[in-house]
C-alpha cells in the first residue's frame, strides 16, 4: 500500500480528465446534504490510468466517489455565502481501512478563472473523475476535500472571488471541513479524523491561511501542512510585482487589484488604468479561461501604457501607510509561528512565485519559534537534473506530497 503512489505522475497544470467519455449522473445518487456526481469502479479507473499510461500494471487502485456538498461560509465582510465543493473518498478498499475509517486530505485547488474548471463543476458536467483528487483518493487512499471557493460553484455570478485575501479562503476551506464531516457523519462514511492540509499556487496560500485560523480558533486539529509554492508573504509579492517592469501573467495580478479594491471598498479605476478597470468585471466574470484574457491585458506594469495606475504604484512605495501596503502586510501568511508540522514545498525554478517567497517564509516562521517548519526544493528531494517552472512544478509537488501524507498515516495507522 505504501508503495501506491511512488510512480505517478499528473499533468502539467495539476488537472487531467480521465477520459472515459460523459458518463452522465451516477443511479445511485440518495445521499444527505449533497449528491454523488462521480462514481468510477476501480476497475474503470485502473483501465483509464494504464490507458493514460499514468500506472504501472502492478499499481494498487481504489474506486472513485465524489459527492458535491453545497454548504454556507462567510466573506471578506463577514457576509454569509452560499458556495459548495467537492468531497471523494476511495471505495472498493481493504478491510482495514474501511474499519480504520479515511484520513482526509484537504486540497485547496490553485488559481482559476473560468467557473467550468472549479472542481464540483467539473464533476458535475462531465461525471468523470479530475485532477489531484484522482492521485490523493484513487492511487493514495485519502478523502479529498475540495472547495470550489467563493466566486465559483454555487457562488458564481454571485460574488467576486476573494483572490489572496486570507480571512474568506481560511473560512471557505475550514466551513468545508465541517461541513464534510457532518456529512460523512450523516451518510455513514468513516472518518478517522487524520487531517492534513495541501494546495498549489493559490491554494498554497489557502491552506497557510487554513492552518493560522484552525489553530487561532482551536476546533480542529491538522497532523501536518503541505502548502506548494504560494504567495505566503503578500507584501513582498506585491512589492516584487510593482517593481518589476514587465508582468509575467497581468491576468493573475489584475484578479489580484480587483479582489482587493472591493474587499477595502475602492474604486477599480484607482488601482488598475483605464480601459484595462472598466472592462475586467467581463473579463474575469467566470466565463473565460486565462488564455482569453490576458490577451485583454498590458504586460506593462505601469505608466501610460501600464496595467496599474501610476498614482497607485507611486503612493505603494511612497507611504507606509497606503491602504494597499497595509492590506497586503495584513493578508500575508508568513509571519507566524505554526504549532503544526509544516512542509513548504517549492521549486526553485519557479517563474511566477520566487523561490525566496518560501525561503523567507521558512525563516520567519523558524525565527518566531516554529519547531517543525522545513522548506523542501522539490528538484532536490526527487533528483531531477533540472529546475522546474511554475506551471511545470505541481505534478512533482503532488507526488512528493502524498508521498510524505502516506508516510505519516502508515504511522498512526499502519497502512
Amino acid at each position: 500500500m505504501k508503495k501506491a503512489i511512488v510512480s505517478i505522475l499528473l499533468s502539467t497544470n495539476i488537472i487531467f480528465i480521465i477520459g472515459c467519455g460523459d458518463i452522465g449522473k451516477p443511479a445511485d445518487t440518495k445521499v444527505k446534504g449533497g449528491e454523488i456526481v462521480v462514481n468510477f469502479s476501480s476497475k474503470m479507473m485502473k483501465d483509464s490510468l494504464l490507458q493514460k499510461g499514468l500506472i504501472d500494471k502492478n499499481q494498487v487502485v481504489f474506486g472513485y466517489k465524489a459527492y458535491k456538498i453545497p454548504y454556507t461560509t462567510t466573506d471578506e465582510h463577514g457576509d454569509k455565502v452560499e458556495v459548495s465543493g467537492l468531497f471523494v473518498i476511495p471505495t472498493e478498499v481493504p478491510t482495514e481501512i474501511s474499519t480504520l475509517g479515511f484520513s482526509m486530505v484537504s486540497d485547496d485547488h490553485g488559481t482559476i478563472f473560468a467557473n467550468s474548471d472549479a472542481p464540483s463543476v467539473i464533476a458535475s458536467n462531465s461525471g468523470t473523475p479530475d485532477g489531484a483528487s484522482i492521485i490523493l483518493t484513487s492511487l493514495g487512499g485519502f478523502a479529498t476535500l475540495q472547495p470550489d471557493y467563493i466566486g465559483f460553484g454555487d457562488s458564481y455570478k454571485k460574488h467576486y472571488h476573494p483572490f489572496i485575501l486570507k480571512n474568506s479562503s481560511a473560512s471557505t476551506t475550514i466551513d468545508f471541513i465541517k461541513a464534510v464531516k457532518n456529512f460523512a457523519y450523516n451518510n455513514n462514511i468513516l472518518l478517522n479524523n487524520q487531517l492534513f492540509l495541501t494546495g498549489y499556487s493559490e491554494g498554497g496560500y489557502v491552506s497557510m491561511a487554513t492552518l493560522q485560523k484552525i489553530e487561532e480558533e482551536g476546533e480542529l486539529s491538522v497532523d501536518m501542512a503541505i502548502p506548494m509554492a504560494g504567495p505566503y508573504d503578500v507584501n513582498l509579492t506585491a512589492f516584487g510585482v510593482l517593481s518589476s517592469p514587465t508582468l509575467s501573467v497581468p491576468s493573475f495580478m489584475a484578479n489580484f487589484a480587483y479582489a482587493y479594491a472591493k474587499a477595502y471598498d475602492r474604486e477599480v479605476s484607482t488601482v488598475l488604468n483605464e480601459p484595462y478597470a472598466s472592462k475586467l468585471p467581463t473579463l474575469i466574470d467566470g466565463s473565460k479561461r486565462r488564455e482569453l484574457i490576458d490577451p485583454e491585458l498590458s504586460y506593462d506594469t505601469t505608466g501610460a501604457t501600464g496595467l496599474f495606475n501610476p498614482t497607485f504604484v507611486n503612493n505603494f512605495f511612497q507611504y507606509s501607510n497606503f491602504w494597499f501596503r497595509e492590506a497586503v502586510v495584513e493578508n500575508s501568511v508568513s509571519d507566524w509561528s505554526p504549532n503544526t508540522p509544516v512542509r513548504l514545498l517549492h521549486c526553485q525554478g519557479d517563474d511566477v512565485i520566487p523561490y525566496a517567497i518560501s525561503q523567507i517564509t521558512e525563516a520567519k516562521m523558524q525565527g518566531m519559534g516554529a519547531k517543525d517548519v522545513k522548506l523542501i526544493p522539490v528538484e532536490k528531494e526527487l533528483r531531477l537534473d533540472h529546475n522546474v517552472t511554475h506551471g511545470e512544478c505541481g505534478e512533482y509537488a503532488y507526488k512528493l506530497a502524498i508521498r510524505i501524507f502516506s508516510k505519516i498515516r502508515e504511522e498512526k495507522f499502519g497502512y
